[in-house]
């Protein structure tokens, strides 16, 4: 068996008699206890992943005990190590190790693994117990993590480090399944970690060569290890013999590193000691079963009863982390005082930042907009963001290689590389899976307001990130441009159809269509204030000039609401209306088109309102009496969205219709697929004439 050196064969010490005994002996019964408190929850659920953590038990205590930084009493505490978990579906061995490590999390958590209300979900879930830095079992995900997480601390210690006061000092774990590094998340974070030498990070793999398929060889043939030696990662290999001495000795390795990432190729056995389902894909996604369980426990010399057993001794060893981690936060509060001290003001901008708060007065940000002049609104959410940046230190990003056409570069500033972390300018490269990813990692890192940027049709290549967002409530602004038909000449490859109904099925994920630059700089502002991911979908194409002025238009707070009454109906001669014939709403570049409708309608004899709803997920929390009063039930409504209609019928009643497109797009200049494609104010009036004509 290959792990026997960490594979208990002593009894005596569950026997409640105490004793005394050598620190090894009960660090090998610590092994033994994460192992057996892994497959005992398994067991109970009925479900689950024992094999993982039976085999990475010794891994984790080591890196627990012996070699992170950590608190357990302050999980939170700034200057911790973080700990990921990418092999999610392994969660028994992060809650084991919290559990004997000191954590708030009990034994009977332990025990309601993966049951309704516990604080032990199938997967880790980020704020939903003390020590789990981020949500994870979408394989790759943890890794892009915590490529963010490590790239943050880099940037972090840039600005506020000084000779002889390190504040920002810590490191980034990872434990990666083959899984993990088979998913292309995996793939793009790790050359982006190479790439900029982020070598406070180090990811074990856990090379157990088994699938829920079966094994590896199934799908998986390459030499991954000269892969990451090609991302630009030193690897180091441990054997399927490996100690506690061998793990703690590899992470040394990587911590001795100062250039370069780290992966470590761990060989180990799924399931290890199992006599029948050791390197099985038995092991991987199911309990072993009764009487395997029992075997395995003889196997280990462990007691088969009672299940959940945690020795004493190995409890008060693994408490030992509580008073160290206390040690060492109090260390790191002493630093900080002392760079208080010396550098007053570093320290004052330092606490702002790790607090997260931001605040912004949208005037400020309209004020960095032109008057009167087209503008799309990625130009005008590029300005905006300039005003941004002198206000909010803390914001950083970039784009997946499409900056200038995103307008997200923050002027004046430096682009981050390899050992040059100072700048707010991020290059994530044609990544966008990794860009969404990392971006998570840094915003639950803490300490920096991370914003991306692609096109909206590139937001597939990043949806698994964007639902984590979500998720998490991680505080990422995602700048999605090119928002519809109106990219024009590079055709339906390029313009999103599907993509806006599809972010805004995604619970928690607020999807924001500006229509004008008012609107964008209430938009931003309303994003860093949001507590969540938020995407800001903006225009290639330039829109005309809304007049914002008393007597004419709605100020563009409204946004803020979701949705609001951009332009009043009015009766004859211009008198207010007592309700609107027709109600026409839309978000982004289509409120100007019925705006011109209305025009038309009015004109007509229609008393017209124009409802700009630009964010259905904020609209949809504010009171029924609000919503009623902006879009009143039984009024004949046109939704306008130059995107597929799926989700409108909400908005527009049994009664309403929909000007929108649900087929692909063309290659064509804009105006030409706008008016092809009926996105004009003279469609828009005939199709809301023919409405009212129907009531």
């Amino acid at each position: 068996m290959g792990e026997a050196a960490c594979v208990s064969t002593e009894t005596s010490c569950v026997s409640g008699a105490p004793r005394t005994v050598p620190a090894a002996d009960v660090e090998r019964r610590a092994v033994d206890t994460l192992r057996t408190l892994a497959m005992d929850a398994v067991e109970s659920a009925g479900c689950g992943h024992p094999g993982t953590p039976m085999a990475l038990a010794p891994l984790a205590w080591v890196l627990f005990t012996r070699v992170m930084k950590h608190a357990p009493s302050e999980p939170s505490w700034a200057d911790r190590d973080r700990f990921v978990l990418s092999a999610g579906h392994a969660s028994m061995l992060l809650y084991g190790s919290l559990h004997l490590t000191g954590y708030d999390l009990s034994l009977d958590d332990v025990k309601a693994f993966r049951q309704w209300g516990s604080r032990t979900p199938g997967h880790p879930e980020h704020g939903h117990t003390p020590g789990v830095e981020t949500t994870t079992g979408p394989l790759g995900q943890g890794v892009g993590n915590a490529v963010g997480m490590a790239l943050a601390e880099r940037m972090l210690a840039a600005r506020f480090n000084r000779p002889g006061h390190e504040v920002v000092d810590h490191r980034t774990w990872v434990v990666a399944s083959d899984g993990d590094l088979m998913e292309g998340v995996a793939s793009e974070a790790a050359s982006l970690a190479g790439h900029l030498g982020l070598s406070r990070l180090c990811v074990f793999w856990d090379d157990n060569r088994i699938t829920i398929d079966g094994s590896t060889a199934l799908s998986f043939s390459e030499d991954v290890a000269k892969r990451f030696e090609a991302y630009g990662w030193n690897v180091i290999r441990v054997p399927d013999t490996a100690t506690l001495s061998d793990y703690e000795a590899a992470a040394r390795a990587a911590i001795a590193e100062t250039e370069r990432p780290t992966l470590v190729a761990c060989r180990t056995h799924i399931g290890i000691g199992s006599p029948h389902k050791q390197d099985t894909a038995k092991a991987h996604g199911e309990a072993l079963g009764k009487e395997e369980v029992r075997l395995t426990k003889e196997r280990y010399g462990w007691p088969t009863e009672p299940a959940f057993l945690v020795p004493d001794d190995v409890a008060a060893l693994g408490r030992e982390c509580v008073a160290r981690g206390r040690a060492l936060a109090a260390e790191w509060r002493r630093r900080l005082d002392a760079y208080a001290a010396t550098f007053p003001g570093e320290a004052v901008a330092f606490e702002a930042a790790l607090s997260g708060a931001v605040s912004v007065d949208a005037t400020a940000l309209e004020a960095a907009l032109p008057v009167g002049k087209p503008l799309s609104t990625r130009k005008a959410s590029g300005l905006v963001i300039q005003a941004l940046a002198a206000k909010v230190p803390t914001l950083v990003g970039g784009s997946a290689d499409l900056a200038g056409s995103n307008q997200t570069t923050i002027a004046g500033s430096d682009v981050v590389r390899r050992g040059a972390y100072g700048g707010r300018n991020l290059a994530f490269g044609v990544r966008e899976h990794a860009m969404g990813a990392a971006a998570n990692g840094m915003a639950l890192h803490g300490g920096l307001r991370p914003f991306t940027g692609t096109f909206l049709v590139f937001a597939d290549y990043m949806r698994p990130s964007l639902r984590l967002a979500a998720l998490m409530k991680t505080c990422v602004v995602h700048v999605f441009t090119h928002d519809s038909i109106g990219v024009g000449e590079d055709g339906p490859t390029h313009q999103p159809i599907e993509h806006l109904a599809a972010l805004r099925a995604i619970p928690g994920y607020a999807v924001v269509r500006p229509c004008d630059g008012p609107e964008t700089a209430v938009a931003w502002r309303a994003a860093l204030a949001a507590g969540g991911p938020v995407a800001l979908v903006l225009t290639r194409q330039d829109l005309p000039y809304l007049d914002r002025s008393p007597g004419a238009l709605a100020p563009a707070a409204g946004l803020e609401r979701g949705g609001y009454v951009l332009r009043r109906e009015t009766a004859g001669g211009g008198a207010p209306a007592t309700g609107p014939d027709v109600v026409l709403v839309a978000p982004g570049s289509e409120v100007a088109v019925a705006l011109g409708a209305a025009d038309l309608l009015e004109k007509r004899g229609l008393s017209t309102r124009v409802v700009s709803l630009p964010c259905t997920a904020w609209f949809d929390r504010q009171p029924t009496a609000y919503r009623d009063e902006v879009l009143p039930k039984g009024t004949p409504t046109v939704a306008v969205e130059a995107a597929a209609s799926y989700g409108w019928d909400r908005y527009v009643g049994l009664r309403g219709t929909t000007v929108t497109i649900d087929h692909f797009g063309a290659s064509a200049p804009a105006p030409i697929l706008f008016r092809e494609y009926g996105f004009t104010a003279e469609h828009v009036a005939s199709v809301a004439e023919r409405l009212v004509s129907r009531r």
